[in-house]
C-alpha cells in the first residue's frame, strides 16, 4: 500500500474544510433552520481560511522553507478556529458568562462586506449559548473545536512528512 503524497493529505483537508461549511450553511442552517451566531460565523472564516490555504499547499507542492509557511499558516487558522470554537462550547455550559442582546461582535460581523455579499453565510443572528443540535452526543462547537484540533494535526503531519512531489 502506497502511502498518501502530501499534497493528497492538503487537497482531502482543504476539500473537508469546504464540505464542513457548506454542511453548516445547506444543512444546519437551510434544512433545520438554524441561525449562525457570531462565533459560528468567525468559525466559519477560520474552515474557509484553513480550506483556501490547504488548497493552494495542495496546487503548490511547497518544498523547503515554504513548507513551514504552508504549516504556519494552517496552524493559525486551525487554532484561531479551535480557540473561537473552545469559547463558544465555554458559553454553552456557562450561558451566564454570555452578554445578553446584540454583542459587539455581532455588529462588527454584519457590518461587515462579506455580510453584505452573502448574508445566508455570514451574517450572525443567532445564540452562541444555545444548543439546537446534537450528534452523537456533541453540540456543534464541540464537533467543531475537535474538527479544528483533527485539522491542525494534519497540518503538522503533512509539514513533518518527508517531501513528495
Amino acid at each position: 500500500m502506497r502511502a498518501m503524497k502530501t499534497h493528497h493529505l492538503h487537497l482531502a483537508a482543504g476539500l473537508g474544510c469546504l464540505a464542513l461549511v457548506g454542511f453548516a450553511v445547506y444543512y444546519l442552517q437551510a434544512a433545520i433552520g438554524l441561525l449562525p451566531c457570531p462565533l459560528c460565523v468567525m468559525q466559519r472564516i477560520a474552515y474557509i481560511l484553513f480550506g483556501v490555504t490547504a488548497l493552494a499547499a495542495a496546487l503548490h507542492r511547497p518544498a523547503g522553507g515554504a513548507r513551514w509557511l504552508y504549516l504556519g499558516l494552517l496552524d493559525l487558522w486551525a487554532t484561531l478556529g479551535a480557540a473561537v470554537a473552545g469559547w463558544q462550547v465555554y458559553l454553552t455550559y456557562h450561558p451566564q458568562a454570555a452578554e445578553c442582546g446584540i454583542s459587539p461582535e455581532e455588529k462588527f460581523l454584519n457590518g461587515l462586506p462579506l455580510a453584505k455579499w452573502w448574508p445566508a453565510m455570514f451574517e450572525a443572528n443567532g445564540d452562541c449559548t444555545k444548543v439546537d443540535w446534537t450528534f452523537l452526543g456533541l453540540s456543534v462547537p464541540e464537533l467543531s473545536l475537535i474538527a479544528f484540533v483533527l485539522l491542525s494535526g494534519i497540518a503538522v503531519f503533512a509539514a513533518l512528512r518527508p517531501a513528495s512531489r
